[in-house]
């Protein structure tokens, strides 16, 4: 055992991070790579860039009725742990054991993989014209080395503690929005002047639901993250308060510059320019500004990532922790550091698996991964708010969700739709994420049983 971790797997983790952490936590989870690679796609399946926005404003409606949902069930279950606290009190221990180990798996070693690539194509596209004579196996080696270095660099600055954690975030995800609302705001004021009719349905070609489907999909997948301060519900300073106006603020805040992101991209570009173009603001930038603003526009966009991939290593450890104090994880994920008061070894296990992901995997393999596994627990714990209302489970005087049934029932009806829609279009990384989660539940009863076992040894 590392003579630097605690022993005492019921150590608390105190509660220090404010309203303002917590929000840029909720964005930072949010702005990651999704917004700057999919609005190209979505423009080959829909037929004019109004249904692109409208994708993008449902998004948002989607995400703030989760979040809202989730504000009420996080101040009646204050603790950290998200929805592995939420489902194991409103169903069954199993389900909570698994929404942990699906994030163990995939909800947050794998993002932060994927963002740690995503910083390395983006800085790496940055950086091109100042690269000659590499082959392409090079740059590959160049860019997973990269990844890995950074996956390195942030685990060791969570591990180091809160504070400095907290700090480091604070000033990336200030970053971020100064970048995308810099972006945004230039682009929109210098593009304006373009007459693009940015919110023509009909610049060509037919509409489709199951088009529409698909590109909703992508946007859920850029909004994921919404319900980001709830999984450190445990470390917050007067939770009532700062997790339902971290939650709905900083998803205002996201939805916001999407809208103003994607506005900037189609007044920048006609919308037959834009369709499977993947580094769509690479693209924009470079009509609006002149193509030095554009290659530097891969350096910005590296930046912005930074805070996703801080965000990710910051929260899935404490899913862990939570899980692990209740004896339903591994004991290693308990341990608090004495120093630095961090579920340490959470942390470092996470990067470690973090690093093989980057290892064996590409980046769009990772993505179509985790896209259907990150929206079955929200959806599940969504339609326990139901369960918890009826049966006065947790706190009493917990935040209320504003339209209570209408937005929480608003979530689960959507977040179904495109789920359906996800399985439709790529059935096998669905059924491959769907296998991660049943794998875990014979995980489940083993480790009960071993606890039994020793109970009885007793």
């Amino acid at each position: 055992m590392n003579e630097h971790e605690s022993t005492d797997t019921t150590a608390n983790i105190s509660r220090t991070i404010g309203t303002g952490t917590a929000t840029f936590i909720v964005v930072a989870n949010m702005i990651g790579a999704g917004i700057f690679t999919t609005s190209g796609i979505m423009a080959s399946k829909l037929p004019g860039p109004g249904w692109v926005l409208l994708c993008w404003l449902l998004g948002g409606l989607i995400a703030m009725a989760g979040a809202l949902s989730y504000a009420e069930l996080a101040t009646r279950m204050p603790v950290e742990g998200g929805e592995y606290i939420y489902l194991k009190r409103l169903y069954h221990p199993a389900l909570g054991f698994l929404t942990g180990w699906t994030s163990f798996f995939i909800g947050f070693s794998v993002p932060i993989a994927a963002s740690a690539m995503a910083f390395s194509e983006y800085i790496f596209a940055g950086l091109k014209t100042h690269l000659p004579g590499l082959d392409p196996s090079q740059i590959i080696l160049m860019k997973k080395s990269t990844a890995l270095f950074l996956i390195l660099v942030f685990t060791t600055i969570h591990y180091l503690g809160i504070r400095i954690g907290s700090w480091i975030q604070n000033i990336l995800t200030v970053l971020k929005i100064v970048i995308v609302v810099g972006l945004a705001g230039a682009g929109i004021a210098l593009s304006g002047g373009t007459h693009i009719p940015v919110f023509d349905f009909q610049a060509g070609g037919p509409f489709t639901g199951l088009a529409f489907g698909t590109a909703m999909m992508l946007v859920m997948f850029s909004y994921s993250g919404w319900n980001a301060s709830s999984y450190i519900a445990g470390e917050l300073k007067n939770p009532r308060k700062t997790l339902p106006v971290s939650l709905v603020l900083g998803t205002s805040i996201v939805t916001v510059l999407y809208l103003a992101l994607n506005l900037f991209i189609f007044q920048s570009l006609p919308y037959s320019e834009t369709k499977d173009i993947i580094p769509i603001i690479e693209k924009a930038s470079t009509q609006t500004f002149g193509n030095w603003m554009g290659n530097s526009m891969g350096l910005l966009i590296s930046i912005a990532l930074l805070s996703s991939l801080s965000a990710y290593v910051l929260i899935g450890p404490r899913v862990y922790f939570a899980m692990a104090k209740d004896r339903l994880f591994f004991p290693f994920a308990a341990k608090v550091h004495p120093k630095y008061k961090v579920p340490g070894r959470s942390i470092l296990i996470q990067g470690v698996i973090a690093i093989i992901m980057v290892i064996i995997g590409s980046f769009e393999q990772l993505l179509v991964y985790i896209g259907f596994a990150l929206n079955i627990f929200p959806w599940l714990a969504v339609a326990g708010l139901f369960i918890a209302r009826k049966q006065g489970i947790g706190e009493k005087n917990a935040f209320k969700v504003w339209g209570y049934p209408y937005v929480p029932l608003f979530f689960l009806a959507t977040s179904l739709f495109l789920m359906v829609i996800n399985y439709l279009n790529r059935p096998l990384e669905s059924t491959a994420a769907v296998l991660t989660v049943l794998v875990g539940i014979p995980c489940y009863f083993l480790r009960v049983k071993g606890l039994r076992r020793k109970g009885n040894d007793k």
